[in-house]
């Protein structure tokens, strides 16, 4: 379904196979008959694929296709008190209404400054953003000036695209300053992971085409409708490139109407398979009951309070759940779909057997804050506290990208697997602090004991988050810091006159600003 009108766009005439095979017999016989079917197949080949009037011209799709230059600079996770040089990228984007673009919120993720041409422009018009969800990877844009809308047009949302059907991606991919169009099939459906988080997972569209940098953020089109966002490309193999389908364009758009973006809402379980006769033996499953079994429940997830472990979930509202956890009607999707299409407050309903009886649960959906810290951010200053020279933040994935490439990752086991241990997620109110490096100083000469190490509670009072551990350091009268850490019985001794006028050397000495 090309959504470019294109003469070598083809379509078979639907015939009987016999009938067509018998033909082709007695056309074959007589050299005048095989005349005509060098015609017919002629003919054949340049009737159109869809009606002219349902299919745009490349100039009129040109005019809503949007080159985006971002000028960005981040803060540094490991030195949160410095920030990285102003790096340029390109992206592309297109208009999905008079003056509104979207584009990809990894595009525009950290920008300073960015601005926009569209085809045939010779000026750039400055760019801000309107809305950005870090989770879905997309973003929302505007320009100003309406000199940059004159003689342009907007795409369509269209449908979820079938597999092995066409698909165009059109954009502004490095290697040239012109628009590009490349063609690809769609392969795949699924849910998977969105790289621009890491953790996120939503449905994706894969397609045997290239999406190389540049490309992120322009349309898929098929049929003169977009079915996608180009997004992404696959590192393990040659042209496999990934588009977020217009369901999630169409919740980022719904959730922004009132001029707030909230966020996706979380199931908040983890699911086992049940191709294990002998597991489902022992739950008293019967043996045509498809579902799958839940093994944990995450604190502050909509199913927190309402499911348990060992339940065996057999539908979701009223949708069958098959053994492998793809809703039984499509085998495709992921059956964490249909709650990925809620909004905060709306009813999540399973079916389900529990202690070998069938009942029905239903729930409110609702966000879990504290995935915060679990996803990348991005436009962030990284709260941080200097004791001593001894450096303290909250753990997060940020944070531990950054440790693992500084490579002092010594004796930080159990700091990984606290944060990759969903069981420790809380409420949202506790997280995880971590002494992760020391500012050298004679103060500090040996601490290196307990570094990488997860605060447990500052003389005898248990550490909720960051700013308890600040609150604490900073409101206590004793002459002595006890820190307890997780995993360790002994605690780290400071002298707390001696660790506070150490801070106003180290601060000065490494030009520290802030905390």
């Amino acid at each position: 379904m090309p959504a470019i009108n294109e003469k070598q766009a083809v379509t078979p005439n639907m015939m009987d196979s016999n009938k067509l095979m018998q033909k082709q017999k007695k056309i074959l016989l007589s050299p005048s008959l095989f005349a005509s079917t060098i015609l017919f197949f002629t003919s054949l080949f340049l009737s159109p694929l869809y009606p002219e009037e349902n299919r745009q011209s490349i100039d009129e799709i040109k005019k809503s296709v949007v080159q985006i230059r971002v000028f960005s600079q981040a803060k540094d996770p490991f030195s949160p008190w410095i920030s990285s040089g102003i790096s340029a990228s390109t992206g592309s984007g297109f208009l999905i209404s008079r003056n509104r673009i979207l584009t990809n919120a990894h595009v525009v993720s950290n920008a300073k400054f960015m601005e926009a041409q569209r085809n045939n422009q010779t000026e750039w018009y400055e760019l801000k953003v309107l809305f950005i969800a870090h989770d879905c990877d997309l973003a929302l844009l505007e320009v100003a000036d309406p000199e940059f809308y004159t003689d342009s047009n907007y795409l369509e949302l269209g449908n979820l695209p079938e597999l092995a059907s066409p698909v165009d991606i059109i954009g502004y991919p490095i290697g040239g300053s012109k628009i590009s169009v490349s063609r690809g099939i769609v392969s795949r459906i699924e849910q998977s992971t969105y790289a621009h988080s890491q953790i996120d997972s939503h449905l994706v569209v894969q397609v045997d085409a290239a999406i190389n940098p540049g490309n992120s953020g322009g349309p898929a089109l098929q049929n003169g409708k977009v079915v996608g966002v180009a997004f992404q490309a696959s590192t393990k193999g040659e042209n496999i490139g990934y588009i977020i389908p217009t369901g999630v364009i169409q919740h980022f758009l719904k959730d922004i109407e009132d001029g707030i973006y909230h966020g996706y809402v979380e199931l908040g379980i983890q699911t086992q398979p049940s191709y294990s006769d002998s597991h489902r033996q022992f739950y008293g499953i019967p043996n045509l009951e498809e579902g799958v079994f839940v093994t944990k429940v995450l604190k502050s997830g909509s199913a927190d309070g309402h499911l348990k472990p060992g339940d065996y979930l057999t539908a979701i509202d009223g949708r069958k759940i098959g053994r492998n956890g793809n809703l039984l009607e499509t085998n495709s999707i992921d059956f964490l779909e249909l709650v990925d299409n809620k909004f905060a407050g709306e009813e999540i309903r399973f079916d389900l057997i529990r202690d070998k009886k069938k009942i029905s649960i239903k729930f409110p959906a609702k966000k879990m804050p504290q995935m915060d810290h679990q996803r990348s951010r991005y436009g962030v200053d990284y709260d941080y506290l200097v004791f001593g020279g001894l450096v303290f933040q909250t753990v997060n994935r940020d944070l531990l990208e950054a440790w693992s490439k500084n490579g002092q990752t010594q004796g930080g086991s159990l700091l990984v697997y606290r944060f990759y241990d969903a069981t420790t997620l809380s409420d949202g109110q506790s997280e995880d602090v971590v002494l992760y490096r020391k500012l050298p100083h004679p103060i500090n000469s040996n601490s290196d004991f307990y570094l990488n190490m997860v605060v447990e509670s500052l003389n005898g009072i248990k550490i909720k988050n960051l700013n308890h551990l600040k609150e604490t350091v900073r409101s206590s009268t004793e002459k002595t810091i006890r820190i307890q850490f997780y995993g360790i019985q002994l605690p780290m001794i400071l002298d707390r006159e001696e660790s506070e006028r150490a801070d106003l050397e180290i601060k000065k000495s490494y030009h520290l600003t802030g905390n």
